[in-house]
């Protein structure tokens, strides 16, 4: 049976909205998932009506009362979302308060079985933190709802797999965390998630921080610190992981298959790479909790919300990511 996704809409100032229209409408969903909304039917309403998309709701109290008709989106409607107040590529708090809890209730629904897989439209962090919350983005809004120790987000770009050693904080705090505590850790859920993946040895490498990785502390102590003793640390334990690599390199190596992963240092040089070798197929997916959830690798767009012009392709990727995640988790 094809998996359950529960589909949260996001801001829904944003894109996020359109594009689960667009990908319901135009691309057969059901071909490979039962996908369930979580978020607001008035929301999808105000859009469909806007846009001109010729989309039909059915509102439901549970996955279990969905009935995952190819004709008809099933919504579990929480609604939160102030429709007539609606201010469409504004950053406001209304509707960054109910993107954190389509997130989190879906999170929830995960934990307790009742959906396969999460796929994350996009939230809005002005908006998160306007609301009240301090969360750095939904992978740690689901990392801590899972009360998972470990987690991370790794980048999805044909057979291009990153790891992020730190997400969303400043360069400088993305320094400090070059520890051989640290990045062992990231190693060591690198290779886990792997496995998850169906890949039975990984080969992980490790990117470098300074330029030409340090040159043995001529540019930086981070490496010499850091990531070797992680490295041979891992190396110890059995994960086959090598480096540090040069960033200039280590990520055409990777697309080229000599490695199945790279860790990356910081948020910018993963995506940096992921989003030159192809920005619109970039899906994310997030390591160490013990469900599936993958997302698009872009945010809200601001800037073109509401005039149906979003580009709806990462988005079905993520959709097909999750399923084919999800199927191979059910086994």
């Amino acid at each position: 049976m094809k998996p359950i996704l529960g589909i949260t809409m996001g801001d829904a100032a944003g894109i996020g909205p359109e594009l689960i229209l667009k990908a319901f409408v135009a691309h057969g969903l059901d071909r490979c998932c039962r996908p369930l909304v979580i978020g607001s039917l008035a929301t999808l309403v105000f859009y469909r009506d806007r846009l001109g998309i010729p989309a039909s709701f059915r509102s439901v109290g549970s996955a279990g009362a969905a009935r995952y008709e190819p004709s008809t989106l099933d919504v579990l409607d929480l609604g939160i979302v102030d429709v007539p107040r609606l201010k469409i590529g504004v950053v406001d708090s209304n509707p960054g308060k109910a993107a954190v809890v389509y997130t989190q209730e879906a999170g929830r629904m995960a934990l307790r079985g009742d959906i396969d897989a999460i796929v994350s439209a996009p939230l809005n962090k002005e908006a998160m933190r306007a609301a009240g919350y301090t969360f750095e983005g939904q992978t740690q809004i689901l990392g801590e709802l899972a009360a998972s120790k470990r987690y991370g987000m790794i980048l999805l770009l044909g057979n291009l797999r990153v790891m992020m050693l730190t997400t969303h904080c400043a360069l400088q705090e993305a320094c400090r965390a070059v520890t051989k505590e640290r990045v062992l850790g990231m190693l060591t859920l690198s290779d886990e998630s792997l496995r998850t993946f169906g890949i039975r040895s990984p080969r992980i490498a490790v990117a470098g921080l300074n330029p030409h990785a340090g040159e043995g502390g001529l540019f930086g102590r981070e490496e010499v610190q850091g990531s070797v003793p992680a490295i041979e640390a891992a190396r110890t334990a059995g994960i086959d992981a090598v480096g540090p690599i040069p960033a200039d390199v280590v990520f055409l190596k990777a697309r080229d298959g000599e490695y199945d992963l790279v860790l990356a240092m910081y948020h910018d040089q993963a995506n940096m790479a992921g989003k030159l070798l192809g920005f619109g197929e970039v899906v994310t997916v997030i390591a160490g909790i013990p469900f599936i959830r993958t997302s698009v690798g872009h945010g809200t767009a601001f800037d073109i919300a509401g005039r149906g012009v979003a580009d709806e392709k990462n988005f079905v990727f993520a959709i097909e990511k999750a399923a084919e995640l999800a199927s191979l988790k059910k086994g």
